[in-house]
């Protein structure tokens, strides 16, 4: 079966899409991307994906490629060409093509605007083992609420945690703190039985992931803290886990080696990952 990617206007065969060599994006890393996830031929928070896309460009003065339904109409087009039952969806948006020059182009460019899909195994509610993390130095810019093209050092923090035997990498600001993994948020349970994430700032990418977890611990009445915790405290834990659109709630249980809790699944991310998927499989149907 072809697959399809959406280019610039086209839905062209995969292996043939491309783009100028002067995009901004290309060049200067100049754009933005969503990831939306799929389950059952189901949209997984269609809605605030497209919002964190909107702020996004705004962020980086990028108008949008084209209108909100338009974008909706060919995500849903997309997976119908490709038959995507269970993956991802991936849409970036760049500033366009202009002649290179890192300041804004002084004449009108139409922003550029790339949609792949990915086929993915059907995330199950049971969680599996677990996954250790490694913990590398934060040394991304200083705007990471944005969701920016510009993944080097999240690149080189992944590399780093999978040549050692983790999964993920945890990024470890100058005061110790975990900011967030290196494609994923990062979540603790400390002894108290608090739920503890990183509040939203400049730090950290506001996840979509994170934000329905959110709204699923307070419907289960868990004790839902939003601050900064150490590496020392998340290594002293009774739990530890990930979140993002692609890994759902997936449970840590090492983190540099050393065993988070008893090193096994927790009952608040078991539970959490249940819910989520629960959740997830009530999606947007696309017909």
């Amino acid at each position: 079966m072809a697959r399809y990617a959406y280019v610039n206007g086209r839905y062209v065969d995969h292996r043939d899409a491309s783009v100028h060599i002067e995009d901004r994006g290309y060049q200067l890393a100049d754009g933005v991307y969503e990831v939306v996830g799929v389950r059952d031929g189901r949209l997984i928070d269609e809605t605030p994906h497209l919002d964190r896309l909107d702020r996004s460009l705004r962020e980086l003065r990028i108008d949008w490629p084209v209108a909100r339904p338009a974008l909706g109409f060919i995500l849903r087009e997309l997976m119908r060409r490709n038959r995507l039952h269970d993956g991802l969806i991936y849409m970036q948006v760049t500033r366009g093509v202009a002649r290179r020059d890192h300041a804004f182009p002084t004449t009108p460019v139409k922003p550029a605007l790339v949609l792949t899909t990915k086929n993915t195994k059907h995330l199950g509610a049971d969680p599996g083992p677990g996954v250790a993390v490694k913990s590398e130095r934060d040394i991304r810019w200083e705007r990471c609420d944005i969701k920016t093209i510009a993944l080097l050092p999240n690149v080189l923090a992944k590399q780093a945690a999978r040549e050692s035997g983790a999964y993920e990498a945890w990024l470890i600001d100058d005061e110790g703190c975990v900011t967030e993994g290196a494609s994923t948020n990062a979540w603790i349970v400390t002894g108290n039985d608090e739920l503890v994430t990183r509040q939203t700032d400049n730090g950290i990418l506001a996840g979509i992931t994170r934000g329905t977890l959110k709204k699923i611990a307070n419907d289960l009445q868990l004790k839902l803290v939003e601050r900064p915790f150490t590496l020392a405290e998340a290594k002293k834990a009774k739990e530890a886990f990930i979140t993002s659109a692609t890994s759902f709630v997936t449970p840590v249980v090492k983190i540099d080696g050393d065993k988070v809790g008893d090193g096994k699944v927790g009952p608040t991310a078991r539970r959490l990952r249940e819910e989520y998927v629960r959740f997830a499989s009530e999606g947007e149907a696309v017909t």
